[in-house]
């Protein structure tokens, strides 16, 4: 995740006027200088979908919320594949025999009876399999 100074960063980089936000026309124009494609039209559309308080600018507090939604976005893909690792026969749970098999892959020898023990201490629901929302509360 960046610095609240690295994002101070991008916003001056983006803010040709100097103004401390970005107007659709200064990022088509940096992401042109960049070797990118942004019609204005597109610019207008992407900035009025993240201006939170609707001045039709991006400020720092949008730039911010931008990057860490596709942070967030990125640890939910890289633990959604994680989980897929475990749910061996694709039934859409962690089962004992599932963590024991990946374990094993991990060279950690685990029997059934305590994969039934880890999966126990986060299965919420007492059904004797983690859904992807226990891993995620495991994962944290």
């Amino acid at each position: 995740m960046m610095r609240s100074e690295e994002y101070e960063q991008v916003v001056r980089y983006f803010d040709k006027d100097g103004d401390g936000k970005i107007s659709a026309s200064e990022l088509s124009h940096r992401l042109g200088q960049m070797g990118g494609k942004l019609l204005l039209n597109e610019a207008e559309v992407a900035v009025e979908a993240l201006d939170s308080n609707g001045d039709g600018l991006l400020d720092l507090e949008d730039l911010i919320k931008l990057m860490e939604e596709d942070d967030e976005e990125e640890k939910l893909k890289d633990l959604r594949q994680a989980f897929g690792m475990y749910d061996e026969d694709g039934c859409g749970f962690i089962t004992p025999k599932g963590l024991k098999k990946m374990l094993k892959k991990l060279g950690e020898s685990k029997s059934i009876d305590e994969c039934k023990v880890m999966i126990k201490h986060f299965d919420i629901n007492g059904d004797g399999v983690l859904s992807f929302e226990e891993f995620r509360v495991m994962m944290k």
